[in-house]
């Protein structure tokens, strides 16, 4: 994901990372031959004049652009729901952590609260991966001892089994007389949430906007930017090609950008930085439970700038 210091307003007109323009390019160049070569043949298709003037272009790109808007707030709120979940989880997890480390009868040193808290970071690490759609066996292998990890190699549903033995894990305790009741019901509700969360995520990533929904609007947007040569090339002559592709950079860009969002668990520039979140959730526990931070370094980074 990128992230920047607020730029200055002139300098924010050549940033290159993180902008849609250069996966634009090609198209907009392709826009641009077309819009010089209808120019040079006067507007002309097969010897028969195109009669289109600039007014209707006018009132469809109006239209247009409410349309976009809408996708674009849809993609949006898909984004912004999933980095609330993921908000969800970093308290979540420190909710549980905070539980197991002053709540149970365990010394907070102990090998049992630091089993329950390799569980929480591997949980969240093993749904980064689910999300991700990428192999979390490494990551797995690093923070669990070598049989649950290796069990948890051919899970389907990872975190959910790693939920399962922090379930177990409360229930040994309540077991053990090192928490009761009250406190067991306290853990429950907590990894309720975690489950919701899990639930959450996994809506977003298997429910896509509708693919025909998608396909309305990019034949709309292209069929638009295609026909708008046609309808400056009197008026504008050879200026043509230069507002078209202006007007051309503001609906494809906005297309792609949605397009971008849509999916907020990828590894495109301007998705979660589920890494950096990773990281975090586990620094954080680690911290709490007066374990050693590693040196994450550039392994697992997002894109920052």
């Amino acid at each position: 994901m990128i992230q920047r210091k607020n730029e200055h307003w002139f300098s924010m007109l050549f940033i290159w990372r993180g902008s849609v323009l250069p996966q634009l390019l090609p198209r907009l160049l392709m826009l641009f031959l077309i819009s010089a070569g209808i120019v040079f043949l006067k507007g002309t298709f097969f010897h028969f004049k195109i009669p289109l003037s600039p007014a209707p272009f006018t009132l469809f790109g109006i239209a247009l652009a409410l349309f976009l808007g809408f996708r674009n707030n849809a993609s949006y709120d898909r984004f912004w729901e999933a980095r609330k979940l993921w908000g969800a989880l970093l308290n979540d997890t420190r909710s549980l952590a905070r539980q197991a480390i002053t709540f149970s009868g365990y010394h907070r040193d102990g090998k049992e609260v630091d089993t329950f808290l390799k569980y929480l970071i591997a949980f969240t690490y093993a749904l980064k991966h689910q999300l991700r759609g990428t192999d979390a066996t490494e990551d797995l292998r690093e923070r669990l001892d070598p049989v649950l990890a290796k069990r948890l190699s051919t899970a389907i549903y990872k975190p959910i089994i790693l939920m399962k033995e922090m379930g177990i894990w409360v229930q040994q305790a309540r077991e053990n007389g090192k928490i009761d009741t009250i406190l067991q019901r306290a853990f429950d509700e907590n990894l309720n949430k975690l489950s919701d969360i899990v639930g959450g995520c996994e809506r977003i990533a298997s429910t896509p906007i509708p693919y025909t929904y998608h396909i309305l609007l990019h034949r709309t947007v292209y069929i638009y930017c295609f026909l708008l040569p046609f309808g400056f090339v009197d008026s504008l002559s050879w200026l043509t090609p230069f507002i078209v592709i202006f007007i051309a950079y503001t609906f494809v860009a906005l297309e792609a950008i949605a397009d971008e969002i849509e999916e907020p668990f990828g590894t495109a520039p301007n998705d979660l930085a589920l890494n950096a979140m990773t990281e975090m959730i586990e620094t954080t526990l680690l911290e709490m439970g007066g374990k050693h931070i590693p040196d994450y370094g550039k392994k697992n980074a997002d894109i920052l700038d």
